[in-house]
């Protein structure tokens, strides 16, 4: 019996490592706008923010995530970790909107 429990919690941790980390998905910020604009994910899945133009941004999704500003040059990730769709902006440039799938 001990065996086969310590089988079965070997199997479980080999399908967990055969999952894997998740993937990686780049959000380019460029001329006021988000890029692309809707991504579909997985959960577990990391969605990085590259902010391309001269000044600051955010990515926020109200109550799910909030980059603060994200500087010129510079980056933030996020990692998807409940499903649903979430849509989200620049705090600081109302006008450039995004939205995210998590599956």
């Amino acid at each position: 019996m001990r065996f086969l429990a310590g089988a079965l919690v070997a199997a479980i941790l080999t399908a967990s490592a055969a999952a894997g980390p998740g993937k990686e998905f780049i959000v380019t910020i460029e001329g006021m706008q988000f890029h692309p604009e809707q991504l579909t994910v997985h959960r577990g899945d990391h969605i990085v923010w590259v902010n391309k133009d001269l000044f600051p941004h955010t990515a926020t999704a109200a109550r799910v995530f909030d980059s603060g500003s994200i500087a010129a040059d510079g980056s933030w990730s996020y990692t998807a970790a409940k499903s649903g769709e979430y849509a989200y902006s620049c705090t600081f440039h109302p006008t450039m909107k995004g939205k995210i799938t998590v599956q």
